[in-house]
């Protein structure tokens, strides 16, 4: 949801397009410090959460992300901004906060993943905050982290922190990773999930986003996609763009209806 104006406008839209649940970006997603939120600012987002009666609230951190950058600038900045998401999605009550990891680059991947652990440590020492964070699958372009879901569970087999919930599955981006939904979903650690078709084909490595229905994934793996969210109780998110995303909403909630 959009929070043009203010954080506090966001859940009215989220209501008017038919959210039972609402993901913001609590900042400029390019970067930028974005709204200071006053007491004021959170107790009018809370209230407007209630009365619109939103189940839950999530926060996106912003894209610029790169936990195993080899650029000291670049990696402990994204350590503060994802700490910084945490402590302000935890103001506003949201439940969690979902990150990319970064990409390898250079780097060899061993040495890149060790880079990702000790920056979700450092992002975690110390943080008492009630937001939790989830790791976000990624499509796979370049030599990101984060693209095989396996991977990720790794990760967060080598991370104990309470705070450290689990995987947000994006539909899309591990469609293009070679995750074919059709066949299933079969992971234990997924808490949420980004629902979104994919405009490119499987195993394509590349971000592209389709409403509903309408790309690569098609129907049938939603199908199975609705299932297992039933089956776990997943809230799901869409991320496609406006006025089609309320069709999209609208398919999603008979899916998982006729589970």
């Amino acid at each position: 949801m959009s929070i043009r104006g203010g954080v506090e406008n966001a859940p009215k839209l989220a209501r008017e397009l038919g959210c039972e649940v609402m993901q913001i970006f609590s900042r400029p997603p390019q970067g930028g410090t974005g709204q200071e939120l006053t007491p004021e600012i959170v107790k009018n987002f809370k209230l407007e959460v209630e009365s619109y009666k939103l189940k839950a609230v999530y926060v996106h951190a912003p894209y610029y992300i790169n936990l195993a950058s080899t650029d000291n600038r670049i990696r402990y900045g994204s350590i503060s901004a994802i700490r910084t998401e945490l402590e302000r999605a935890s103001l506003l009550g949201a439940e969690y906060v979902m990150t990319h990891l970064g990409s390898a680059k250079e780097t060899e991947n061993s040495e890149a993943i060790k880079k990702v652990i000790d920056g979700l440590e450092k992002i975690l020492d110390g943080y008492n905050g009630s937001a939790k964070l989830l790791i976000e699958n990624s499509a796979g372009a370049g030599r990101i982290i984060g693209a095989d879901i396996e991977e990720i569970e790794n990760i967060l087999s080598k991370i104990k922190h309470p705070a450290l919930a689990g995987i947000c599955l994006d539909t899309q981006h591990g469609f293009a990773s070679g995750y074919d939904w059709k066949e299933g979903v079969n992971f234990e650690n997924i808490k949420l999930i980004h629902t979104n078709d994919s405009a490119t084909d499987l195993g394509s490595h590349k971000d592209r986003h389709e409403h509903i229905g309408k790309g690569k994934i098609g129907m049938d793996g939603f199908a199975q996609i609705a299932s297992f969210a039933k089956k776990q109780e997943i809230n799901l998110i869409c991320e496609t763009d406006y006025p089609e995303v309320t069709e999209d909403i609208k398919i999603l909630r008979e899916l998982v209806k006729e589970k």
